[in-house]
């Protein structure tokens, strides 16, 4: 039977007010590689949550949204004519003992190449913070709670479609236990550049670039926008396959998804416990 949309709103309300049974602990936290999928980054001052951690030949990177370092006001998201800080800006990034940098931004590498696809411009936000070299073993790149991610998933969004996300920027107290998210898909938007998402608590300002995973454990997107209309209250979600093949066409070509350590499990009381 199809949902409706006011069907998947109320199993997403549901979700803030459901009781939290004991659990096991968790074996996704490890005291001596802090840093992880969810940290803050901080880039000049702003605040953002980074999604995944990723590799290629050259380095180590943690991601976090492209208008984390974006110079003008909440309302320019348009990557194609936003500024931004450039390449080569320092990163604070939690648990790490160095500032990281900033090696690549989709706003940037959209301006420089002259992309006239408008869904690019509107929905493609992702950066790659590159750690320095004497913190890429203090990285776990295992998802707090819920375990994974387990390779990169397909842009696919269904209405209904069940997703997962970890992150709860210090701006609203960074209470660890409301890290963990569970949510449901409105609809697509972009021509498969993005999704609009409803989470029990929706993301705000601060925990941009929180990764999300599907219900089998695949990073499929990163937190990009709050959206007001149509869905007050919902968030947008780029996809992160189509931002990935984007940086992987623009300098980045052997970059990858490191894969969690710890299995994933979709089960939010328990990630809730473990977190």
């Amino acid at each position: 039977m199809k949902r409706t949309i006011a069907g998947v709103l109320a199993v997403a309300s549901a979700l803030a007010v459901l009781a939290i049974a004991p659990g096991a602990a968790s074996a996704t936290h490890d005291v001596n590689r802090p840093i992880h999928p969810g940290v803050m980054t901080f880039t000049d001052g702003a605040q953002c949550t980074s999604n995944f951690v990723y590799r290629d030949a050259a380095g180590t990177y943690i991601g976090q949204s492209a208008h984390c370092s974006g110079t003008g006001g909440p309302t320019e998201t348009n990557g194609c004519d936003s500024g931004s800080l450039p390449i080569g800006t320092p990163v604070e990034v939690d648990g790490a003992t160095r500032p990281g940098t900033l090696v690549y931004n989709s706003w940037i590498s959209m301006q420089q190449s002259g992309e006239t696809n408008a869904d690019a411009c509107e929905y493609n936000d992702f950066a790659l913070v590159r750690l320095d070299s004497a913190d890429v073993g203090r990285v776990n790149p295992t998802v707090p709670g819920f375990g994974g991610p387990h390779g990169v998933g397909g842009s696919s969004a269904m209405l209904g479609d069940t997703v997962y996300s970890y992150g709860n920027s210090s701006l609203r107290g960074g209470v660890t236990k409301l890290s963990p998210k569970q949510g449901v898909v409105i609809q697509g938007q972009g021509n498969g550049w993005s999704r609009i998402v409803y989470t029990a608590t929706p993301g705000v300002p601060g925990d941009s670039g929180s990764g999300f995973m599907s219900g089998t454990g695949q990073a499929i997107g990163t937190l990009s926008t709050l959206q007001a209309l149509p869905f007050p209250g919902s968030n947008g979600v780029a996809d992160l396959a189509h931002e990935l093949d984007y940086a992987r066409s623009h300098g980045f070509g052997g970059l990858n998804l490191v894969d969690g350590e710890v299995q994933f499990t979709p089960d939010l009381f328990r990630a809730i416990i473990n977190s």
